[in-house]
């Protein structure tokens, strides 16, 4: 399964999220980006664009604001693989209690991502 996380910038959460996703589970593929051209450019970290949300299976956002975002520059195409995980943007990079919350929003007990 190929799984992108998208937040604005792809500093914090998104890449929190692929990096430790992908060491969990081996049997998935894991990208981040960020959705905002100017923060990502700001940081040097990954734009989101519309080959990364095809090659997605699974697309996990963090905030309302995100998917209007995506809605307004592909339309509807890709709503049925996003799920928001409701994260707001004031967690550090691997900070302990954003690790903790990706864990009890995505992870179960067979080691995959749902």
């Amino acid at each position: 399964m190929n799984v992108l996380f998208l937040c604005t910038s792809n500093v914090n959460r998104s890449r929190t999220a692929q990096e430790l996703f992908s060491a969990i589970d081996k049997a998935s593929k894991y990208q981040s980006a960020g959705l905002s051209k100017k923060y990502v450019e700001k940081a040097g970290t990954t734009l989101c664009t519309e080959e990364l949300l095809g090659w997605a299976d699974k697309i996990y956002i963090f905030e309302d604001f995100h998917l209007e975002r995506i809605i307004h520059y592909t339309g509807k195409i890709h709503l049925h693989k996003i799920t928001n995980l409701k994260i707001e943007d004031k967690y550090k990079y691997f900070q302990r209690e954003l690790v903790l919350l990706l864990l009890q929003k995505l992870f179960r007990n067979s080691n995959v991502i749902v």
